[in-house]
């Protein structure tokens, strides 16, 4: 198997099963990314652990395949992180998707949308959970 088809593999099996599909009840907080060009919709809920890690992540919405598995593979990823290397995190991927670099470390299954750097319309959909991660970790008490 090529990478590139592993990648697909990833992408795909993320789309159809979401990881962390579904909603935290309150004191979480939540994000929501809207893209109007397409109609992709997604709120992400974050839970904080009291030593300040995400010690819960989920998320719901209707969106295409790209966007779908981004937001999953990033719920994946960021759990048991701090806050800063959630958000670190989150810069990593798009200056991944945007910049003509070399894949930063820790990315790990996210390189698999590096696909996406030739399809530059599809850039919201693959960052659209991020900014939604974004603006939860934003609402949280301080």
């Amino acid at each position: 198997m090529q990478i590139n088809e592993l990648y697909q593999t990833i992408i795909l099996d993320h789309s159809k099963r979401p990881r962390n599909f579904g909603e935290l009840p309150a004191p979480a907080v939540k994000g929501e990314g809207y893209n109007p060009s397409c109609g992709d919709e997604i709120v992400v809920f974050v839970s904080e652990s009291p030593t300040g890690t995400i010690e819960q992540i989920k998320f719901t919405g209707q969106a295409c395949a790209i966007c779908m598995a981004s937001t999953s593979l990033m719920t994946t990823q960021v759990k048991g992180k701090s806050v800063g290397e959630a958000l670190g995190l989150k810069r990593t991927f798009i200056d991944f998707l945007t910049q003509e670099a070399e894949p930063a470390t820790g990315l790990g299954n996210l390189q698999a949308f590096g696909g996406v750097k030739k399809f530059p319309q599809r850039l919201k959909c693959a960052t659209l959970g991020w900014h939604a991660l974004e603006g939860a970790l934003k609402n949280r008490a301080r």
